[in-house]
């Protein structure tokens, strides 16, 4: 039953993927997230209780009576638990990502969970947080690093054309804001699922304005 629903998952992630390309996946839209194990746990053993954490306390009724819907309808055979499963799995995840003022699209598979989150998980599962801080580290320093050596190279040829003056220009808009997002992820100014994205290519232009 299980991997019936993983599936369907699946089909509904790759369907908001295609619709929506370069959103990245939050990790509690995902049906191999904490909020979705500790779903099919409950769903099992019929206890509610531990799912409540996951919703703001003005939606535990509503968790309650999905609940107990879910648990109703999963007697009546294994395709119906199937449904059952997967419309409170809807509910509770839709109802968690408002309480974080999130959107919610749709159940993921799970296979674009950022690698940094998947890590995060097996820290706290096994208790090493060290591999987790010394990637981190690394993928911060390579951001500062090719922004500031692109801006530097840029600078030097600010003044040859309007052109090179522009690209002059978004190297450095890029190089500071990433810093700030940084800096605004460090001191706890980012909310959840925001801030910057740490690594990846330099020279591109802030989105945000400057």
């Amino acid at each position: 039953m299980r991997k019936k629903i993983l599936f369907l998952a699946a089909v509904v992630g790759f369907m908001c993927t295609s619709l929506s390309p370069g959103r990245v996946q939050a990790h509690c839209d995902t049906v191999t997230g904490p909020v979705a194990v500790e779903a099919f746990q409950a769903l099992e053993s019929g206890d509610v209780t531990p799912l409540l954490k996951w919703v703001p306390k003005a939606d535990e009724e509503a968790i309650r009576s999905a609940f107990n819907k879910a648990r109703a309808v999963r007697l009546k055979g294994e395709d119906a638990a199937e449904l059952a499963d997967h419309y409170f799995l809807e509910t509770l995840i839709r109802i968690h990502r408002a309480g974080e003022g999130a959107p919610y699209s749709g159940l993921k598979s799970g296979d674009d969970v950022d690698h940094a989150v998947k890590l995060a998980d097996l820290a706290l599962k096994d208790g090493d947080i060290d591999n987790l801080i010394n990637i981190l580290n690394g993928a911060m320093a390579n951001g500062i690093r090719q922004r500031f050596k692109h801006t530097r190279e840029a600078a030097k040829h600010a003044g040859d054309s309007v052109e090179a003056g522009r690209d002059y220009v978004a190297s450095y808009v890029d190089f500071t804001h990433y810093v700030e997002g940084l800096h605004g992820i460090i001191t706890g100014a980012s909310g959840h699922g925001g801030g910057c994205k740490i690594g990846g290519g330099a020279g591109k232009p802030a989105e945000h304005g400057h």
